[in-house]
């Protein structure tokens, strides 16, 4: 039987200690169902100290969730040197949340108890062992952070093991050694974990909390867990402080797909993309496609040469199957696409051409790419664009309404500037003329657009334009430059993106606007 990872996520603190990063109690608390519903063992909610009011305001409010999967973790620091452990406040804290696990971090870098505690070694070791008794006495599972660890062990290694020996003299049930700095090297973490495991008795659980600073907080996560680790403390999405943490969504599926070792219910890594996606969005940070197993960009497939190999066998250039994390493979078209390319897309995309069409066609669509990508389109992001330009190379679709003609005016009236659009539009043989005015020249075009179509296509009400990018292309021609715009929009669950290029910026914008319609009521989203 394969061994068992006990995954310990540190989102909730770590995690909204990132740069940009500011859950409210309520994010909070949606993360941790989430996350127990996903199937972690632990999830570490706060610092409950009294001067962290959102953080026991959590707590308090968790005491009315029932967790399926998780054990909830309150997080905290030994005693205060001049304290006794009964008498701490932060200590009292820990107790007070309601927690059933504890994790309290203390000093294994004499450098660090000498410098920035101030106190002697061994007083260091008293403070470890005596704050762990006092928190097993009030009957919780109890971690120790052992932090700067391995800083720790490469300077004074012989101390770094008595800080460990202390927290199990203390009752620790298990000791987490903390590559705090980031920068260890993956060799010197299996050596340090290695001396821990062999030097701590068998009931007590070795863990590794690490950071990315170095770029390696996976790397030595797995490492430590070679060595014998079996809890490892982590971040979804790798957000923390300063380059972050140890990123669970590739420690995660590195354990259990590559190592072969049981940490997540294995029909529940699955859910692994879409926690992913989750939290982003609560975060409120845009989601990064290039993460290894969950990125959009993990899968995906641009030169010819890989198409057309995993159109045969998508395990040449796959190094698992995406939908093990629930992900999904994608092909993208682009001036490096081949023929393999476009032949998959029709094929991933449903579409079948009348009988008799043309056999070069996927040819032909190739060509007509290479040139829209000399003027400055793109198709990576706008696949609401790219299907589009299928559909109409094979003459399987055409245009929702004729254009007659549309203007912007801009203009400043009172101190305020004022942005109006008029279109005047054919639409089934009807035609239309609408004026409306916007925040700025692009939404006052999209709300006249749309006021157009409204009694034609209703379901345009529940479409909403969720992203506007904008790219100068060839900059050194200054404000005559081509731009670049790529939108992004979406109608209840669906995201799809839409490209316009041209001179002038209300034009590109123009042109990314209509596809973002006909697209939607092309799949009758």
């Amino acid at each position: 039987m394969s061994k068992t990872i006990a995954i310990y996520d540190t989102t909730l603190r770590d995690g909204a200690q990132a740069e940009g990063v500011n859950f409210s109690v309520a994010d909070k608390i949606m993360i941790a169902q989430r996350l127990d519903e996903f199937g972690v063992a632990y999830i570490e909610g706060g610092w409950p100290h009294t001067s962290r009011v959102r953080d026991s305001e959590f707590f308090q409010q968790a005491k009315k969730i029932t967790f399926k999967n998780a054990k909830l973790a309150a997080f905290g620091s030994t005693a205060h040197p001049k304290n006794k452990p009964e008498d701490d406040p932060n200590l009292i804290g820990l107790v007070e949340s309601g927690a059933p696990v504890i994790t309290i971090f203390g000093k294994s870098w004499d450098f660090h108890v000498t410098d920035a505690l101030q106190i002697e070694l061994e007083q260091n070791l008293a403070i470890v062992e005596s704050s762990i008794a006092f928190l097993k006495s009030q009957g919780r599972e109890v971690f120790f952070d052992a932090e700067h660890f391995f800083d720790g062990y490469a300077s004074n290694p012989e101390y770094a093991l008595r800080v460990c020996q202390a927290a199990v003299q203390g009752g620790a049930d298990g000791i987490v050694l903390c590559e705090t700095n980031g920068g260890a090297l993956p060799v010197n973490v299996f050596t340090a974990t290695k001396a821990v495991v062999d030097a701590v008795d068998d009931s007590v659980v070795i863990g590794i909390h690490a950071h990315n600073d170095g770029g390696l907080g996976v790397a030595n996560s797995l490492e430590a867990v070679r060595a014998g680790a079996l809890h490892v403390q982590g971040v979804i999405n790798g957000f923390g402080e300063r380059c972050g943490n140890a990123n669970l969504c590739t420690i995660i599926p590195n354990l259990q797909l590559k190592m072969g070792l049981n940490c997540i219910d294995s029909n529940n890594i699955k859910m692994l993309t879409e926690v992913s996606h989750y939290i982003f969005e609560i975060a409120n940070m845009p989601f990064d496609k290039r993460m290894p197993f969950v990125g959009n960009s993990a899968f995906a497939h641009k030169g010819g040469i890989h198409v057309s190999a995993v159109m045969k066998n998508a395990g040449l250039y796959e190094h698992i199957d995406p939908a093990l994390v629930g992900n999904r493979q994608r092909v993208l078209v682009s001036d490096q696409s081949g023929k393999s390319n476009i032949e998959y897309k029709i094929s991933e995309l449903g579409i079948t051409f009348p009988e008799g069409a043309d056999k070069n066609l996927p040819k032909e669509i190739v060509r007509q790419i290479y040139e829209l990508e000399n003027q400055g389109y793109e198709f990576e992001g706008a696949e609401g664009s790219m299907e589009l330009l299928i559909q109409r190379a094979g003459g399987t679709y055409s245009p929702i309404f004729e254009l007659n003609h549309w203007r912007c005016i801009i203009e400043k009236r009172n101190g305020k500037v004022v942005s109006e659009a008029a279109v005047k539009l054919t639409v089934n043989d009807t035609e239309e003329y609408v004026v409306a005015e916007g925040n700025g020249p692009v939404n006052a075009l999209d709300k006249a657009l749309r006021k157009a179509l409204l009694q034609f296509y209703p379901e345009i009400k529940e479409m909403e334009l969720t992203d506007y990018k904008v790219r100068v292309l060839g900059s050194s021609c200054g404000t005559g430059a081509n731009v670049r715009v790529l939108i992004e929009s979406r109608k209840k669950e669906t995201l799809w993106g839409t490209v316009g290029v041209s001179e002038n910026l209300i034009e590109a914008s123009w042109q990314a606007l209509v596809e973002s319609i006909e697209y939607m009521l092309l799949k009758k989203l």
